[in-house]
C-alpha cells in the first residue's frame, strides 16, 4: 500500500514559514538555501523541485519517491502569486480547498471533499508514495493518515510563524522511528521517520 509521506523544510524551533505564510525560501524569505541542499535535493528528491527550478536545473528524473502531491490552498496560491499555476506537473498534483470553484490549471484536481477520506482513497491505488507538501492545517487535518515524516531541517529558528502541525490538530501523541538521515556541510539535515508500530 502507498505511503502517505510529509516531506517538508522546517526550522530548529518547527515552523514551516514566518507569520505572514510566505514562502521561506523565496526572493524575500528567512532562509537562502545554500548549494548542497540543492544538490542534495537533485540527486535524492527530484521530483519534488517545482518546475522552474527543474528547467533551472536542467533536472528531467522522474524519481524514485512520490508521483504525487498534495496541498492545501493557501500553500498553492504562494505559487499562484508567482505566476505559477501548477509547480509540479510532472505529478499528479491535488489542492484540497473548499472555496476554490476552478483550478487555474487544467491538470490540477481540485478536492473539496473530506482529505482523510481522498487520502485514503489514494493509498489504495497502485503507483509511488503521496507526498504531502503542505501547509500545516492539511497537515493536522492528515496528522492520522501520516506513514512517514521527511524534515529538511535548516539550521536556524525563527521564534514565531506557521508550525509544522496546525494548532487545529487534534492532541494525538504518537511514537516515530528514526529510519534515515543526512547532515549536510551548510548544516542543513534530512532526517526521516517512520510511524512507530502501534500507532
Amino acid at each position: 500500500m502507498r505511503k502517505l509521506v510529509y516531506y517538508i523544510a522546517t526550522t530548529l524551533d518547527g515552523f514551516i514559514a514566518g507569520p505572514d505564510g510566505a514562502d521561506p525560501t523565496g526572493p524575500a524569505g528567512f532562509w537562502p538555501i545554500p548549494a548542497d541542499y540543492i544538490e542534495y535535493l537533485v540527486a535524492e528528491y527530484p521530483e519534488t523541485l517545482p518546475v522552474q527550478a527543474r528547467a533551472a536545473l536542467s533536472v528531467t528524473a522522474e524519481g524514485t519517491h512520490f508521483d504525487t502531491v498534495l496541498e492545501g490552498r493557501r500553500s498553492y496560491e504562494i505559487g499562484l502569486k508567482a505566476g505559477i499555476d501548477d509547480a509540479y506537473p510532472h505529478l499528479r498534483h491535488l489542492v484540497f480547498s473548499r472555496t476554490l470553484t476552478e483550478a487555474p490549471a487544467p491538470a490540477v484536481e481540485l478536492v473539496a471533499d473530506d482529505p482523510v477520506e481522498k487520502v485514503r482513497q489514494l493509498k489504495r491505488e497502485d503507483g509511488k508514495d503521496i507526498w504531502l507538501l503542505g501547509g500545516a492545517e492539511l497537515a493536522g487535518a492528515l496528522y492520522s493518515e501520516i506513514d512517514r515524516l521527511v524534515l529538511k531541517v535548516a539550521p536556524l529558528t525563527i521564534g514565531a510563524g506557521i508550525p509544522v502541525f496546525s494548532h487545529k490538530a487534534a492532541f494525538d501523541p504518537r511514537g516515530w522511528e528514526l529510519t534515515g538521515h543526512t547532515v549536510l556541510d551548510s548544516g542543513a539535515a534530512f532526517v526521516t521517520y517512520a510511524r512507530a508500530t502501534g500507532n
